[in-house]
């Protein structure tokens, strides 16, 4: 029954999206947040975020619209510890009214770090949102800053392609990519988050499950990129 129940979900699914514009949104696939030995241009790195590129690459495949984020920091960004006297890392502080996690620099604009992961295929990626513009508040979601007053220009852009579904994948799971999912289901899309072409920061069992929790709340549902390879069409 429970095999049933899957399949009917799928084939709902895949249904709609035979008559829906679909994009896959690639968050944040970028050096800092990927494990090397420069701990300045890898200085934000999400364990295993290396592994996902390959599942990222064969999936832009099935997609005749890819998209990706950039986190594209000022130098003083107010999420950076080093803009707060006696703040270390991984520390709590408020910006923009907001609980804030500080951060180690990273994502700085222009920097090598700020740029996509070397093995990322970018020849399918059509458009780029540069988000966390802002220094005094963060950018998780690639439609918009945490404090919800300013929007970047990927819900204006996916719109005028007339997309109605998105796929997530990226970096990090707990952070960017399920903030993004979250906002495009806000914002009407049906948004699917690709579980197994994203990594957390952290990866716990009880800390994906949260996550996945809190994505079904917000209707985002979950899924893994070989359901969608299995589909002979193109999304």
């Amino acid at each position: 029954m429970k095999k049933f129940l899957t399949f009917l979900v799928l084939f709902a699914a895949f249904t709609h999206l035979a008559a829906a514009k679909s994009a896959l949104v690639i968050v944040d696939m970028q050096k800092c947040f990927v494990p090397g030995a420069d701990d300045l241009v890898h200085s934000l790195p999400v364990a295993g975020g290396h592994d996902i590129v390959a599942g990222i690459n064969q999936l832009q495949k099935k997609f005749n619209l890819v998209v990706a984020t950039k986190d594209w920091h000022p130098k003083n960004h107010g999420s950076f510890a080093s803009q707060h006297s006696g703040k270390n890392p991984f520390e709590m502080t408020i910006l923009a009214g907001l609980e804030q996690m500080l951060w180690p620099d990273h994502c700085t604009q222009g920097s090598v770090g700020a740029e996509f992961v070397a093995a990322l295929d970018t020849e399918k990626i059509a458009h780029i949102t540069r988000k966390g513009t802002h220094s005094d508040v963060d950018s998780y979601s690639g439609f918009m800053d945490n404090n919800k007053v300013s929007k970047t220009d990927l819900d204006s852009f996916l719109k005028s392609q007339g997309v109605d579904s998105i796929f997530v994948v990226g970096l990090a799971a707990d952070y960017c990519v399920k903030a993004t999912a979250i906002d495009a289901a806000h914002l009407n899309y049906k948004t699917f988050f690709v579980q197994d072409l994203t990594k957390a920061v952290d990866p716990s069992a009880a800390n994906m499950k949260n996550i996945y929790a809190e994505l079904k709340r917000h209707k985002v549902e979950i899924i893994s990129s070989q359901e969608l390879l299995n589909n002979k069409n193109n999304l």
